[in-house]
């Protein structure tokens, strides 16, 4: 495989502890080539720094139409599992990457765009949202980890039906059954994920790294594995001298309490 990042298809920029990564393919839709997926590869495991959180967006109508169909090619069975594997190790660099990963839907979430969406932690989806996977009509099959971590948002027989059937939910459907966890008026997806993702930020990095890491395993492990495992990531979390303090603040009354409104 010869495909080398496009640089050009991937902007980063630094929002204090926030990370905007923005999609640049708009002319395309933001369809993903194997340019684009290196270059999120690349730009994840070099985050700057200074990050401890980052949101994706795309640029112009769409946060992502899916595959770019013009870079579609014959390949053989080989060929073919060391191109899926090229996404999976991208879409990995998101999911189990350093800083949790916040998603500003609108427009065309669709194929591999809902691919690179359920890789994210959080997912906000604007009223413009459509959410589809139009893979089984095209003859092909998900090949970006879609059905691996799709199922887990939605299920697999709502999944099943998308690809048997061509099933397009909008945004207010999207979030009902799990393919977003917030969704806002039109325009307002890319504000929203910033403020979440701000407010991440400002969590705890252990206790970040925790929730990604930890909780998906723990959550696939037999309840006594998960348990003793849940005991372990506890006590490593608290242990942190960041977590000490918090800790002590709140207990001397110096930080903010739970409200229904917050």
């Amino acid at each position: 495989m010869n495909a080398t990042p496009d640089l050009q298809a991937v902007d980063v920029t630094l929002d204090g502890a926030v990370a905007i990564v923005r999609l640049r393919r708009p002319a395309k839709r933001n369809a993903l080539s194997d340019g684009l997926i290196l270059a999120l590869r690349q730009t994840f495991e070099t985050l700057p720094e200074a990050a401890r959180a980052a949101v994706i967006c795309g640029e112009g109508e769409h946060f992502c139409a899916g595959l770019d169909l013009s870079e579609l090619r014959e390949r053989d069975a080989g060929e073919g599992v060391m191109h899926s594997r090229l996404w999976h190790t991208a879409l990995e660099a998101i999911e189990k990457g350093r800083v949790p990963v916040v998603a500003a839907l609108h427009g065309a979430v669709v194929g591999g765009g809902l691919e690179l969406a359920s890789a994210c932690h959080v997912r906000v989806a604007d009223d413009s949202a459509y959410f589809a996977l139009p893979e089984g009509s095209r003859g092909i099959f998900v090949g970006g980890s879609g059905s691996v971590r799709i199922p887990k948002l939605i299920g697999v027989p709502r999944m099943m039906d998308m690809m048997l059937t061509g099933r397009v939910y909008d945004a207010e459907a999207g979030e009902r059954i799990g393919l977003a966890q917030y969704r806002v008026p039109a325009g307002q997806a890319l504000p929203k994920a910033l403020e979440l993702a701000r407010r991440i930020a400002e969590n705890a990095p252990l206790t970040n790294f925790a929730l990604m890491h930890a909780l998906p395993r723990i959550a696939e492990q037999a309840s006594d594995h998960g348990l003793f495992t849940e005991a372990l990531i506890s006590a490593i979390a608290q242990a942190a001298p960041e977590a000490k303090a918090r800790l002590r603040a709140f207990l001397e009354g110096k930080a903010a309490k739970v409200r229904k409104d917050a």
